[in-house]
């Protein structure tokens, strides 16, 4: 019933730019967080970015000055717009987001994931 769905993943070279796109959809009351994940081979799943529904965001380190992620609250979607990207930025990436449904309460929904390879 409830959704998201990432896209803009692809292959790009070292010092390029990429945007990801994530859209919530289906029978929702609120969507509250949401953020990126991403999994490198071999790595942990780590958070890259998050924003509140007020709009606080939170950067991992590594990405910092480099990554944004906004949000569109009318729209139930969140970007992530990657520039200066490096080799080490290589992961499956993933969008995450509570929502809440009614009579249902509150759930941490996952996308799929989408593909980014930084390579020259």
């Amino acid at each position: 019933q409830v959704q998201l769905e990432e896209s803009g993943g692809g292959l790009v070279q070292p010092g390029g730019s990429l945007r990801l796109s994530c859209a919530a959809s289906g029978i929702i009351a609120r969507v509250s967080d949401m953020g990126w994940y991403r999994q490198a081979p071999g790595k942990q799943r780590e958070l890259v970015a998050a924003i509140t529904v007020g709009g606080t965001t939170n950067y991992a380190d590594s990405v910092k000055g480099r990554f944004t992620n906004p949000r569109d609250n009318a729209k139930n979607t969140v970007a992530l717009q990657m520039n200066s990207l490096k080799t080490e930025d290589t992961a499956v990436y993933y969008c995450n987001s509570g929502i809440i449904r009614t009579n249902y309460g509150r759930n941490d929904y996952w996308g799929q994931g989408t593909q980014v390879t930084v390579s020259s």
